[in-house]
This record gives structure tokens, sequence and C-alpha cells, in this order.
């Protein structure tokens, strides 16, 4: 069936949100708690607008169990989805696992349950910056409280870079390839699809952006605690919806990504070459905790956060598929 726009207004997050309302089964609505008449749950999942890595949820339909229907929360940043998980405005989200281990470095009740997107990434040089080491005395953009952020500080910091030596400016994602081609800033280590507009307009890659100890990890699955507690059923029930979604998206771009360019917009020749650089992955293998808890352990280094949790206290290896 064709998802039916609506919308409605989501206390604590923004003042009116996008949800699409993707019924399994049926059309009755009821909490992901339960329904009192034993009919259909629904379950309410935050992403992203428009990116490849973040429309997995527009797709759960077509996976979701008999008796569960998703609407998915469309928000605007990475830790708004983060604080709508922990807040209840929603039950789920595809979510930056930086602005994850923060909240939980916190007290914050949220946790991992699956992964979603790794990588991404890319440390893209202008005119005049080809390596690392041209950085110093340049302006770079970057994404405030992003994992890329965090590998940024750790590649300047492996080259000898002081991040004093260099003028570091947020920019927001959408602006980032705009930003550089008008020369408002010399290079960013910033995010898809900004990459790959970057790239195809001439600029360089500077090095591999995944040469650091917090490899590829960018995005996951994420609910609080609570929910996993209250109802570890429909917990698992998610995860396999998330689990066979980004299966079929990984080996099928080229059915869904046209119908995303349909409905959102875009270049579909950008994104594709974008999706390049993601790897869609729903496990939590012992590399990828092992990397969160690097990516927790930077944090801490830089001054982001002043304790690291564990991997332990970031993730719930429960639900998800073996690697």
């Amino acid at each position: 069936m064709s998802p039916q726009l609506v919308r409605r207004a989501v206390a604590g997050t923004v003042a009116a949100t996008t949800v699409l309302a993707l019924a399994a089964c049926s059309s009755d609505s009821a909490e992901a708690s339960g329904s009192d008449d034993g009919g259909t749950q629904t379950v309410t999942i935050g992403t992203l607008r428009g990116q490849p890595h973040f429309y997995a949820p527009f797709l759960y339909e077509e996976y979701a169990p008999e008796g569960v229907e998703f609407e998915v929360v469309v928000l605007d940043t990475a830790p708004s989805l983060t604080d709508a998980v922990i807040s209840g405005d929603v039950d789920f989200a595809i979510t930056g696992v930086v602005a994850t281990i923060a909240s939980v470095a916190q007290g914050r009740d949220i946790t991992l349950v699956a992964s979603a997107a790794d990588g991404g990434f890319g440390f893209i040089g202008g005119e005049g910056v080809e390596t690392v080491a041209d950085l110093a005395g340049k302006t770079v953009g970057y994404i405030q409280g992003s994992a890329p952020e965090i590998a940024m500080r750790l590649i300047l910091e492996e080259n000898g870079i002081d991040p004093s030596s260099v003028d570091l400016i947020a920019v927001p994602p959408p602006e980032m390839a705009s930003a550089l081609g008008s020369g408002s800033i010399d290079a960013f280590f910033g995010t898809e699809i900004a990459v790959s507009l970057a790239t195809a307009a001439g600029a360089t890659e500077l090095t591999d952006p995944y040469a650091t100890p917090i490899g590829r990890v960018n995005l996951g699955l994420t609910t609080t605690g609570a929910l996993v507690e209250e109802d570890p059923e429909l917990v698992q029930q998610v995860v396999d919806t998330h689990a066979e979604t980004t299966e079929y998206m990984a080996d099928n771009v080229d059915e869904w990504l046209p119908e995303m360019v349909a409905e959102f917009g875009g270049d579909q020749g950008v994104f594709e070459s974008a999706l390049d650089n993601f790897w869609l992955r729903a496990d939590l293998s012992e590399e990828y905790q092992t990397q969160v808890e690097a990516l927790a352990d930077a944090m801490v280094s830089l001054g982001v956060i002043d304790t690291a949790p564990t991997a332990a206290d970031l993730v719930d290896t429960s639900f998800a598929p073996s690697a």
C-alpha cells in the first residue's frame, strides 16, 4: 500500500513533524506498549528525511510482522532523534552512535539494539589542499557532535596538527559541499552526500577517513532500556524487521533508490556514489562493539565526555542477528 502522509505535533522535538503511517496489516492504531482490543501495535520510529542511509524505516512495512504498524517520524538532526527516543516521543530511532554515547555518559536511558549504517565519511580538500599537512592555517568545516568530527580530531592528532592551527567551523551537512565550492571553507570532514558532490566537482580526498580505531561506526537502531525490559518481544520484532529491510536494501539499491528519489527528490547518480561509501547492516559483531568502545574512549580523550561507557553500557546484543 502507499504510505499516507499526515501531520502531527511531537512534543519537545519539533513543532510539526512529518509522520508516515506504514500499515503492515491493519489501519487500526495502538501504542507500542499494546492496544486495548488486542489489535495492531503502532511503533513510532524516528529518522532523517531523504538520505539513503536513513531510509530503512520507510521500507519497514514490507517486512513488518502481523499485528505491527510503523509510523515514521522525520526529525532534523541525529541529536534530536536521540532526544526523541529518551523522551518517549518515539519508540525507536536510527541515530548517530556519538549522540547515543554522549547520552549514556550523562546517565540517560538509551541503548543500541542493532547497527544501521557504517561509513559515509570523507575528509575532503578544495583547491590547494591535497594532504592533511596542508590544513594548517586553513578553514575546515565539520559536523559538530558527530562520528566524523571524532575521526577528524584523531586524524589531526595522528598527523601532528594542533587543532588550534586550523580554523574549525561547524557547517550543517546540507551546506558542506556548497561551502567548499564557494571558497567559504578550504576543506571539510563531513558526510555523504556532500562527499560525493564535492569529489564530483573536483575536490580531493585527503586521507582514508576510516583509518582510526573507531573504524566506520556511524549509525545504529536505538530504543530505551525501559522498553527492552517492558516488551522484549516487540523489540525483537522491530530488530528483525530492521535486519530484513537493511539486507534487502544492500542487495537491491536499483529497486528502492529510485523510489526514494521520486518521493524526496535529489540526484540519483549522486546517491548511488554516496552508497558506495556506506555499509548497511544490522548486526552487533564483536568488532563493532570494540569500535563503539574506541569511539567512547576517543570522546573522553578529546574532552567531549568525562567518562567512557563500556560496550555493555551502550549495546544490548540480545536482539541483533549474527554477523
